[in-house]
């Protein structure tokens, strides 16, 4: 199967190849949004499209060269995997085609929660609780799911996580801007689903166990110096700043249009948002444009939280 990332220019005098992105899997689970992306990127989009029409559209005499998505799930007219699998099979073999698989995946409680949220009714729910339409579903598009070229699990993601990872993967190639991101937030609220890189600043000395600066933040100057005088801050500071500033070109012209930087200590507050403004700057320093953030700057810290004194 062909690599749905793959951006390379085919060689002089070679025929241009029609690049299609079939976007399939769970209702629910993010078809629309990855749709809508793609379209913003440039590609031409269809939803919905009969399976019987698969085929004519894109072996059609007037097909252009170029980028297509299109998507279709249990609703699709004609839909039987197993028929979409081997006829996706054959269009591979041409050699006018570069044809790949995306299959959107969610677990079956926040698929739950969606349709709840929204008071959708599901499909395959007809007569029957809503748990078991969408294992009945799930069922059905399982030969898909194991044979897709990329399955995207969106449970833990939020509408503008799964834009800006359909971004990440589809945007053109190497040259584009990079854009980085550099973030703080708490174990104890887990780990964010798209950081590409997550740092551990639990081995530092934890300033909520300081009773004057527990209720402050990595953004005061007493916090930032209690840090700091900790033996343990200077010299890792100076090798993950390192490894990012030879890791962040590298990543650049492999064509990697977003990369998020995460630092994490047991709330969110303190640590890890100390240790993020200074790689930020450091960044910066280096010729880089991060964005910040704080993900847990506001939430509220316990000792049952923080865990024990060490």
């Amino acid at each position: 199967m062909s690599d749905p990332q793959s951006t390379a220019s085919p060689p002089t005098g070679a025929p241009t190849r029609q690049r299609i992105l079939l976007v399939t899997g769970m209702l629910g689970a993010g078809k629309s949004t990855a749709l809508h992306v793609l379209e913003d990127l440039g590609w031409e989009t269809v939803d919905n499209l009969p399976v019987r029409l698969l085929e004519p559209m894109i072996t059609a005499p007037d097909a252009r060269p170029g980028r297509l998505a299109i998507g279709f799930d249990s609703r699709t007219r004609g839909f039987v995997p197993q028929d979409v699998i081997k006829l996706v099979a054959r269009l591979g073999e041409r050699e006018d085609i570069s044809i790949s698989t995306m299959f959107m995946d969610c677990s079956t409680q926040e698929l739950e929660r969606r349709y709840n949220e929204t008071r959708r009714r599901h499909p395959m729910a007809e007569g029957r609780p809503l748990p078991e339409g969408i294992r009945a579903e799930r069922d059905l598009l399982d030969p898909l799911r194991r044979w897709a070229d990329v399955v995207i699990d969106t449970s833990d993601f939020a509408i503008n996580d799964l834009q800006q990872h359909i971004r990440d993967l589809f945007a053109d190639g190497p040259g584009g801007p990079m854009t980085v991101t550099v973030s703080s937030f708490g174990f104890a609220r887990g780990t964010p689903p798209l950081a590409d890189l997550v740092f551990d600043m639990r081995f530092l000395d934890n300033p909520h166990w300081v009773e004057d600066l527990r209720p402050l933040t990595g953004l005061d100057e007493p916090v930032a110096a209690h840090i700091r005088k900790d033996p343990g801050f200077g010299e890792s500071f100076e090798r993950i700043l390192g490894l990012l500033t030879t890791l962040l070109p590298r990543y650049r012209a492999q064509g990697k249009g977003y990369v998020h930087i995460a630092f994490g200590c047991t709330g969110g507050k303190h640590r890890s948002v100390f240790t993020a403004e200074q790689i930020a700057q450091g960044l910066r320093d280096a010729g880089f444009s991060p964005t910040v953030r704080h993900r847990n700057l506001g939430s509220r810290t316990t000792d049952e939280i923080e865990g024990m004194k060490r």
